[in-house]
């Protein structure tokens, strides 16, 4: 098949070029996820490079050979040239950026962004490119033909139109200072999004967060304004988030934390409607819900037992901001008029076996019966298995 040439060429790379490396490693890593009505495998090995240039440059290479049962997909991973000068760097690629909630964009992104300390913060700018990321990686959903897509198996015989993800640009404009007044943990950023589809959805969004730590207790304040235009209609949509974060002094280090997130859904007879984020970064463990239109209030406790083992418990409560906007909620019909819909409890295990070694062990339940959406529906349940083995 077409793709074992394209594993034959990375299994070469890797071969090849730990001659001329400076620092070199392979991870590989997989998973066995089992749901009420399936169960499924999932592995990738991931092969990375670094390379200094000087005491003021270095490339780092990274691919994936992402497997399932039927299937073998290649993507190129995090792949950048970092160049440092004076209180500057540049980073020129596929490079990782995250907006200052981690919400609105998050993950891989093709371009350049520029970054400068002073005394004043550190400033960035950026620009990057989604069309050419594998579209389960970038994980952009903005539209319902977006969602679709994603929903497509990969097809070597229409490769183009089933691996990448939708054409889209991104420029961001940042600001942030870890201290500012000696105490204040401030990040701000503006950041526009422009699609190149015939779906014409743009967007812009000024998005800010604020950690306070007081003692052992941080508190955290973010939020988001986004503008819409789309087919002549413009209208704006507000994301907010609220936490609090208490790491109490006992013998075993832990942290509880509450975090409480809004999204507003469409208002009727107004131009407030559903915050749409570019990247849709995954809610909940067993829903994994794209934060539009949804409310979530979520405890959370995480303990180190030992040196090599941390627990984490997560009780997590969903609302929908309307009716309209979360229709693919997998319990409810799009004609429920609750807006409750229901509880997730789900605990992890954290286990570093040895150098290079970690296993994670997680399962939980999703409760609808603790809602009003769907207060008959079954209970949906999820247990996953995670294993990464890392040499280098």
């Amino acid at each position: 098949m077409k793709y074992k040439s394209l594993i034959c060429i990375l299994l070469i790379a890797v071969c090849y070029f730990p001659i001329n490396a400076q620092d070199f490693g392979i991870v590989l890593d997989q998973n066995g996820d089992f749901t009420d009505n399936k169960a499924e495998y999932t592995g990738t090995l991931i092969p990375r490079l670094n390379i200094l240039l000087g005491d003021n440059a270095d490339v780092f290479i990274s691919a994936g050979i992402n497997f399932k049962i039927d299937t073998v997909i290649p993507e190129l991973l995090r792949t950048e040239a970092a160049f440092r000068f004076g209180m500057g760097e540049l980073r020129v690629g596929r490079i990782l950026y995250q907006d200052p909630l981690g919400l609105i964009a998050a993950g891989l992104f093709d371009g350049a962004e520029y970054s400068h300390s002073t005394k004043y913060g550190n400033f960035n700018i950026g620009g990057f490119y989604t069309g050419l990321l594998h579209k389960e990686r970038a994980s952009i959903e903005m539209t319902y033909k977006e969602k679709q897509l994603s929903e497509l198996k990969v097809d070597y015989n229409n490769f183009a139109d089933t691996y990448f993800a939708p054409r889209r640009t991104l420029v961001s404009l940042g600001w942030n200072n870890p201290s500012l007044l000696g105490r204040l943990d401030i990040k701000t950023a503006l950041i526009g999004q422009f699609d190149l589809t015939d779906e014409n959805l743009h967007t812009q969004y000024a998005a800010a967060k604020i950690a306070i730590p007081l003692s052992n207790i941080i508190f955290d304040i973010g939020g988001s304004l986004e503008l819409l235009q789309q087919e002549g209609n413009f209208n704006i949509a507000l994301m907010g988030e609220l936490g609090i974060a208490w790491l109490p002094s006992l013998s075993l280090p832990s942290k509880f934390s509450f975090t409480g997130q809004f999204t507003s859904g469409v208002f009727e007879d107004s131009n407030i409607t559903a915050f749409i984020p570019l990247s849709t970064v995954p809610q909940g463990n067993m829903l994994n819900a794209n934060i539009s239109g949804l409310s979530i209030l979520s405890l959370d406790y995480l303990v180190r037992l030992k040196h090599t083992l941390s627990a984490n418990v997560n009780v997590s409560y969903f609302i929908r901001s309307d009716l309209g906007t979360y229709k693919q909620y997998p319990v409810i019909g799009i004609d429920s008029d609750g807006y409750f819909l229901g509880a997730e409890i789900y605990g992890q295990l954290f286990w570093n076996i040895s150098t290079g070694v970690r296993m994670n062990l997680g399962a939980g339940v999703f409760l609808p019966s603790l809602g009003d959406a769907a207060p008959n529906a079954d209970m949906l349940w999820r247990a996953e298995l995670n294993l990464i083995i890392s040499i280098y």
